[in-house]
């Protein structure tokens, strides 16, 4: 079921199971104004065409130990294919990296890692370098997260 083919109401059950992907099905069919049986068969549908890939707890980083969040910022002069396989390998591999973005322009990658502290990092840090090379890596430490939200926006529609 591609993007354009949902209506309001599969909108309105998606944008509910983002705020909480625990309601009961009878709570979510009355919220979205749909019987029991529809809302299911509507949310097997987009499970199935993976439009609902998953259903996920949102942990607290700070309460797990790892509440520094790192962007960083990789350059490489490296773009074979033997590269590439072996940092996709270890991007997979660490568990610090909770995001990881190839780009376009003058960076080549960002990553989003999440660690406990200054001196997490450095380890992460020296570990990456040892498992693949880089020419250049950079890191921002972020002081304040004033939107982190895993809410995609909805298709209108109407349109």
């Amino acid at each position: 079921m591609p993007s354009h083919d949902l209506d309001t109401i599969d909108c309105r059950i998606l944008a509910e199971l983002q705020r909480d992907a625990t309601l009961a099905m009878d709570d979510l069919a009355e919220k979205v104004h749909l019987s029991r049986n529809a809302c299911w068969r509507r949310i097997k549908q987009m499970e199935a065409s993976g439009i609902i890939r998953a259903r996920v707890a949102l942990l607290d980083a700070g309460r797990l130990g790892c509440g520094l969040s790192v962007i960083v910022l990789i350059r490489t002069n490296a773009h074979s294919a033997d590269w590439m396989t072996r940092f996709d390998k270890a991007v997979r591999e660490m568990p610090q990296i909770v995001g990881a973005h190839r780009m376009t322009g003058d960076l080549d990658y960002v990553l989003r890692v999440r660690v406990s502290d200054v001196a997490a990092y450095d380890a992460f840090y020296k570990d990456l370098i040892a498992r693949v090379p880089v020419s250049d890596i950079s890191a921002s430490f972020v002081m304040e997260d004033i939107k982190d939200t895993t809410v995609l926006p909805l298709p209108d529609p109407a349109r």
